[in-house]
């Protein structure tokens, strides 16, 4: 114990989701086997996780190497894909391990079955996430991405509809942005397509926060999951701090007997969150 006395505690329902630690698992038996193994884009957005991984043999690539790899074994994480990057890897006889989460599998294949039936097809989704351009892909790349409503002022639109959602999104903003597109008079045919896993955790999240004094949230900068969880714990305790490792805890954050909650995104390893907390304990 350090002298600031601090009372460290981790939230038990952070860390990892379960298409995640499918994907980190899937990486690991190969590179305990094959001594490396090529991954299409960062695994996880989380980049302490990256590189634990990277040292057992984990080799991260972008798209437009994939074409230049022959009779390789290539890892799809959980994001999933876009069928061109299936199509490659059959030309290339690329041996494709596919750690795509299931829920995003699903709602893949609901969008395409929209698709096919010619719906105009609206996506609430970060522009460029790997799981979007993956969801796109399912529309030949037809389908409207906006993250903000404001996108849609001045767009065309039909007067019918379809909209979806990307997993990891706000439920709250999905509702408003359902609510808002009934209001401008269309006939909306609206999907959630949240996870409940990180639908659960915007729930579960504001009585963990409103326990503590303070509230660490860590997470990479990258993670969409991990941007809508801390505004979750900012809103529902002022004094929450987002990190991305424990070297950026600073002595003066805190007062002495403070009690904090460490929580983190569905991309956050459980051993980072550890790592913070031992942190912590030593001031």
């Amino acid at each position: 114990m350090g002298a600031a006395n601090l009372d460290v505690t981790i939230d038990k329902d952070s860390g990892f989701c379960f298409g995640v630690i499918y994907a980190i698992d899937m990486a690991e038996d190969i590179l305990a086997e094959d001594g490396y193994l090529y991954c299409l884009g960062d695994i996880v957005h989380n980049d302490e996780e990256v590189e634990r991984l990277k040292a057992l043999g984990l080799r991260i690539i972008e798209h437009s190497a994939l074409k230049d790899l022959r009779g390789e074994k290539v890892l799809i994480r959980a994001h999933g894909e876009a069928p061109e990057t299936y199509r490659t890897a059959l030309e290339n006889n690329i041996t494709l391990i596919d750690a795509s989460c299931p829920v995003v599998l699903k709602l893949q294949n609901r969008i395409k079955t929209s698709f096919d039936q010619k719906e105009k097809i609206l996506i609430f989704g970060k522009h460029g996430h790997a799981e979007v351009i993956g969801l796109q892909g399912q529309t030949n790349n037809e389908a409207l991405v906006f993250q903000d409503l404001s996108e849609l002022d001045n767009v065309e639109l039909p007067q019918n509809i379809t909209l979806y959602s990307q997993t990891t999104k706000s439920m709250e903003k999905f509702y408003q942005v359902k609510d808002e597109l009934i209001k401008r008079g269309y006939n909306l045919n609206a999907n959630d397509t949240i996870c409940r896993q990180v639908s659960n955790r915007d729930k579960d999240l504001p009585a963990f926060a409103t326990n503590f004094d303070k509230i660490v949230f860590v997470s990479g900068v990258k993670s969409s999951n991990g941007k809508v969880l801390f505004e979750v714990c900012r809103k529902h305790n002022p004094n929450t701090y987002f990190i991305s490792s424990s070297s950026e805890l600073r002595e003066d954050m805190f007062a002495p007997g403070d009690t904090i909650g460490i929580a983190g995104a569905t991309s956050t390893p459980m051993w980072l969150m550890e790592e913070v907390k031992a942190e912590l304990e030593k001031f």
